[in-house]
């Protein structure tokens, strides 16, 4: 602090928390609409106005950042799944709260929806699964997002929505692994009705969810005013 009174330190840790900041959403913005292996550090710091000494400053590498990002994003998702699995919501306005969120996340560009799939796990891979930091992220995202599925699923057995009781864990598993498939598959065939309409049918398939509730449309549900719009 200065003899006015003034303290010089807030601006500058101010302007490092900005550039930390704009680097993680710069580099998450041109992942999502990109590709990992297509996206370099020079252009990263072009597009976020920085110099690579100041991104050198706030991150190892092009994976420490990838980490960093991806962890930042998913800590929103994980907001938007604790406001989804509130119990204010019955479990199948849950579940369709759940299958909203994953459609809503997507690109639109004009009038047309890009299906951008999911950035980490699918970066993850093309940076390859050797770069321990990246992987211990991805298994870090996919176990809390496993956890979130357990909780909707007992939620639905709670409520009777089910035809059989299932393994939690299991099954949990199950619906991550379909959700991450079905993504990547949308990304690369860009069918967003397709691609909504195998996403709510196979998570139907895979809970056993009984057949007199499989008439929602994930669009239309009460619980969609939780999830922030995207598209």
């Amino acid at each position: 602090m200065n003899n006015d009174g003034y303290d010089e330190e807030k601006p500058q840790m101010s302007a490092a928390i900005d550039t930390r900041s704009k680097l993680m959403q710069t580099a998450s913005h041109l992942i999502w609409e990109s590709s990992y292996d297509n996206v370099g550090i020079v252009e990263i710091c072009k597009q976020a106005g920085v110099t690579k000494g100041a991104f050198y400053h706030h991150f190892q590498s092009k994976a420490d950042l990838f980490v960093h990002a991806s962890l930042h994003d998913w800590a929103s998702i994980q907001a938007d799944f604790d406001k989804i699995l509130s119990p204010r919501f019955s479990a199948l306005e849950q579940l369709q709260g759940v299958l909203s969120l994953a459609i809503s996340r997507q690109c639109k560009l004009g009038d047309e929806v890009r299906i951008c799939g999911c950035p980490s796990f699918t970066s993850g891979g093309q940076s390859g699964c050797e770069e321990e930091q990246v992987r211990s992220a991805i298994k870090k995202m996919s176990t809390e997002g496993s956890a979130y599925f357990a909780a909707l699923i007992r939620n639905l057995q709670a409520e009777g929505c089910l035809i059989v009781e299932v393994d939690v864990q299991q099954t949990a598993r199950m619906l991550q692994h379909f959700m991450q498939g079905v993504l990547e598959h949308g990304r690369i065939f860009q069918d967003f009705e397709t691609f909504c309409a195998d996403l709510q049918a196979g998570f139907y398939q895979i809970l056993g969810l009984k057949p007199e509730h499989r008439h929602f449309s994930c669009m239309r549900s009460k619980v969609v005013e939780c999830v922030p719009e995207r598209i």
